[in-house]
């Protein structure tokens, strides 16, 4: 069976930048060579179910699913475009020192996460006394990435 959009597919994954970086990946035992399992203790490695073009992933690996079959097992290469983007200058904000110690009950400091009451979160990339400036894009804003794909089910 052609897998085509609205089809519901299951997938295994490594997700990864194109030196090799594994950055995301359904596989326990990828996960805990790469050093991703020892970081998120508490995930599940099992593998995806998508509804392809329903958007719930990056629009590449989307595109990419429309045609591919139970069984095949595939390298797909996404742009910046088709996955988070370039990074937006947009997306990088100001907030008051004194105000956002307040609020962390701590220092601000370049490094650390901070995250929004919507969820959004956010690196702190500079930090004074007056001002801290924080990037909410998304840590593969920018990145080219392939998917190392195998397509288990599709119904």
């Amino acid at each position: 069976m052609t897998i085509e959009s609205g089809d519901a597919v299951s997938l295994e994954y490594v997700g990864k930048l194109p030196d090799g970086t594994v950055f995301d990946t359904s596989r326990q035992d990828v996960a805990e060579e790469a050093g991703l399992a020892e970081s998120q203790p508490d995930r599940d490695y099992e593998p995806l179910t998508v509804e392809v073009g329903a958007g719930t992933v990056i629009e590449g690996l989307d595109e990419a699913l429309v045609g591919m079959e139970v069984g095949d097992e595939e390298s797909i290469e996404i742009p910046p475009e088709k996955a988070y983007g370039e990074p937006s200058e947009d997306l990088v904000r100001e907030h008051d020192t004194e105000q956002l110690r307040e609020v962390l009950g701590d220092d601000p400091a370049v490094g650390m996460y901070v995250q929004t009451q919507q969820g959004g979160l956010g690196e702190i990339v500079d930090a004074d006394d007056e001002t801290v400036r924080i990037d909410f894009n998304h840590q593969l804003a920018g990145e080219t990435l392939v998917f190392d794909v195998e397509i288990l089910d599709a119904n």
